[in-house]
């Protein structure tokens, strides 16, 4: 099956040289163009800001809870499957950074994201495409650092499988991308706490069977060290991520110069 193969996705979700949250780098891509169109052909520059503007996330947009989206049937379906995986099975690239094991691929899984494309249109009020998706086996050492993702999970339909105990999930308020000078404000080794000191958030705190939709690429989310309870903690995710549907060709820095006629964009 998957074994311990980090998939494309996976290896994109990696700090920049320049900030240092976990999904960083397309920021950092998305800004380090920018000063190159500025250089080279500055006019082309209100060009590249409305070709990727779809990528952006409105600012009323709130995170939303879907009680039982999918029926027990398809949980218990779901339960099934983690039951069965193997050790080798699963990927280990995450289990210092996040203290858990992904699970990448499986056919149930691209099929319930197939399934929850018109429940998330629905929700984000745009048509959306599946992007990518993984189970996500958090453990006793299960935590999410504060950060940003990338846009190809300008979606994110996180759906509880089981927990030991609730897990609440951090939220601030949908925003447009942070640009360089605010992003500087968070450096150094206190990085986190300066985010969550300037940045308000909220929480929800699904139950197994629920599922939360929000704008992972904008909005600043992280989850605190796994609760302790009576027994092993543990919180087992589904993550189906979804971008607006035909933007696929605008995540990727590799057509950007092609867009705007900057062939020095093919760099990146």
């Amino acid at each position: 099956m998957m074994a311990t193969r980090m998939s494309e996705a996976d290896a994109k979700l990696r700090r920049s040289s320049r900030y240092p949250w976990y999904d960083s780098w397309w920021l950092a891509k998305y800004f380090e163009a920018q000063a190159i169109i500025r250089r080279r052909k500055p006019e082309a520059l209100p060009l590249f800001l409305g070709a990727l503007e779809p990528l952006q996330t409105q600012p009323a947009f709130r995170a939303t809870l879907l009680d039982q989206p999918f029926d027990p049937a398809t949980l218990d379906e779901v339960r099934r499957v983690v039951k069965s995986l193997r050790p080798t099975d699963l990927e280990l690239h995450e289990a210092r950074a996040f203290g858990r094991f992904v699970v990448h691929d499986h056919p149930l899984f691209l099929e319930l994201q197939r399934r929850a494309v018109p429940i998330v249109s629905e929700v984000v009020g745009e048509p959306v495409e599946a992007s990518y998706s993984f189970l996500s086996l958090y453990a006793t050492a299960g935590v999410c650092a504060v950060h940003l993702d990338a846009p190809n999970a300008k979606w994110t339909f996180d759906l509880c499988i089981d927990q030991r105990a609730p897990w609440p999930i951090k939220f601030s308020d949908a925003r447009r991308w942070p640009d360089p000078d605010e992003l500087s404000a968070y450096a150094g080794e206190d990085w986190q706490e300066k985010i969550k000191r300037s940045v308000a958030f909220s929480e929800v705190s699904p139950r197994a069977g629920q599922a939360v939709v929000f704008s992972g690429s904008s909005q600043w989310h992280y989850r605190d060290p796994i609760p302790r309870a009576d027994g092993a903690a543990f919180c087992t995710l589904l993550f189906l991520h979804f971008i607006p549907r035909g933007a696929a060709d605008l995540l990727d820095p590799r057509h950007w110069a092609a867009l705007v006629g900057v062939p020095e964009l093919a760099a990146l």
